[in-house]
């Protein structure tokens, strides 16, 4: 009698066992299904529209950043303690919006805005980390953007800086952009900055 309840108490045992191994392993198996769909899965091309040629724009505008007055579209918002003292305001965070316009002249019609940050990252030189967005509000890039990381030597005669992506119609771009001072007043620190822009996308 003792022998055949013990029989009966292993065989439970057994089955209960089998029963939370196979829960466990499918579980796990559900679990790596699940996390590997969201983390991974091939796409078509086709589908995004990369299947086309790519396309080479040029955009030409004026980057207007005005420091000082009642209304400045760069503001500085940090800086290191040293900053004062550099002749390259080592260590300053400037953040923009600046106005993109078709002309140099303040009045001409804007297309768009620069926003984000530039940051004096040189002792021994005028050379700003640029880290910024092209947002334009006209024509059919209307509501696209072009993201801009790079140096700019400010006082250089033309200075290059990568594309590095973008959004909307510009979506997978890649390109350059080139910069030239157009005017700059050393008193108040205001600049307009002629842009050549190129760019490849879909």
């Amino acid at each position: 009698m003792a022998k055949l309840a013990t029989q009966k108490i292993t065989q439970t045992f057994l089955i209960f066992f089998v029963l939370i191994i196979r829960t466990v392993a499918s579980t796990t198996t559900t679990a790596d299904d699940h996390d590997h769909h969201i983390f991974s899965r091939s796409l078509s091309q086709k589908k995004l529209g990369l299947n086309k040629r790519e396309k080479l724009s040029h955009l030409h505008f004026y980057f207007h950043d005005i420091v000082a007055g009642r209304n400045p579209t760069a503001i500085r918002v940090a800086e290191a303690k040293t900053t004062s003292n550099s002749s390259t305001w080592f260590g300053a965070v400037v953040m923009m919006d600046d106005p993109l316009t078709v002309g140099p002249e303040p009045s001409s019609k804007i297309v768009g805005r620069a926003q984000g940050i530039y940051a004096s990252a040189s002792q021994f030189e005028l050379g700003f980390l640029m880290a910024l967005n092209y947002v334009f509000t006209e024509g059919k890039y209307n509501g696209s953007t072009l993201s801009i990381l790079g140096r700019n030597a400010v006082l250089s005669e033309v200075r290059e800086m990568p594309i590095v992506g973008g959004s909307g119609l510009f979506r997978f771009a890649r390109g350059y952009a080139q910069a030239r001072t157009h005017t700059v007043d050393f008193k108040t620190g205001d600049a307009v900055v002629e842009y050549n822009v190129y760019v490849l996308h879909y």
